[in-house]
């Protein structure tokens, strides 16, 4: 190292623990904090930061409203009910404890399998396109 790098550690070394002082104090007549509040007023005493923020709102990109959701069949709504709450209610039978008939327990996990199963088999088989990755210009 030579001495200027030596003479800098040294320096932040010492210094280290010190709250810089970075800005000095404003010395204003008024205080240091009412300056700053004058300086958004324009002459006449109107709020020009007001009028920068409605000139923002303006400027502002606002997305078109989506699209509405396709409609889904019947059958679609009855295997998500079986992947959705065939395993919420096996949950719920074992957190409160509850003796569940074992022809029941059998038909729940029936339910989950045959509507995972029908969605997956119902699935679009098409490759979705490549460069498609959803956004929208």
């Amino acid at each position: 190292m030579h001495r200027d790098d030596d003479a800098a550690w040294r320096a932040i070394v010492d210094n280290y623990g010190e709250r810089a002082d970075l800005d000095p104090e404003p010395t204003e007549a008024g205080g240091p904090g009412e300056a700053v509040l004058d300086d958004h007023l324009d002459r006449d005493g109107r709020d020009d930061l007001a009028e920068r923020d409605e000139a923002l709102d303006e400027d502002r990109f606002v997305p078109p409203a989506p699209p509405p959701v396709p409609p889904t069949t019947a059958d679609r709504y009855a295997a998500w009910a079986g992947v959705l709450g065939a395993p919420v209610v096996l949950l719920a039978v074992v957190v409160l404890r509850l003796d569940l008939p074992a022809i029941l327990g059998y038909a729940l996990i029936a339910a989950f399998v045959g509507g995972f199963g029908y969605l997956v088999a119902t699935m679009s088989r098409e490759p979705r396109d490549p460069g498609d990755d959803g956004a929208r210009l």
